[in-house]
């Protein structure tokens, strides 16, 4: 449990990290924007954290199967892990592509880097909500 957790904060430190900066970011040109996003290369890495902590859940609500008050939060895990995904993909990964991650400044960049910023905002909210629901599921499975 005390792994699950860990890659669970893992992935959800990162996907926080972007909704921390965001403000910061709407502000800059585009050419600093361009810069700036290139610290995040090799970060594709952290999806070997993310599925993984997602297996993990999913082996998790396997083994608390029998505690319904548990079982239930680790559903809601999976549901925001999974609508975090949902969200990367849909609306970031385009983005990503479209722009060549980020080092390609098309005319239409400013709708692009809202459409990046925010879903990446949406996706840091289900991250949290994940993890939130996680500590709570090993919290009633300890008080019994």
């Amino acid at each position: 449990r005390k792994i699950l957790t860990a890659q669970t904060a893992l992935a959800m430190a990162a996907a926080f990290a972007h909704l921390l900066e965001l403000q910061a970011k709407m502000k800059l040109r585009g050419s600093e924007y361009l810069t700036v996003q290139q610290i995040y290369r090799g970060w594709s890495l952290l999806g070997i954290v993310i599925y993984a902590a997602l297996a993990a859940t999913l082996a998790l609500a396997v083994t608390v199967r029998s505690q319904r008050r548990a079982l239930r939060l680790v559903i809601v895990a999976i549901l925001c892990m999974v609508a975090a995904q949902m969200v990367f993909w849909a609306f970031t990964f385009p983005v990503n592509q479209e722009t060549a991650n980020w080092t390609v400044l098309p005319a239409h960049w400013q709708q692009l880097r809202i459409r990046w910023e925010f879903s990446h905002a949406a996706g840091a909210v289900l991250q949290f909500s994940a993890l939130a629901a996680l500590v709570a599921s090993v919290l009633v499975r300890e008080t019994r």
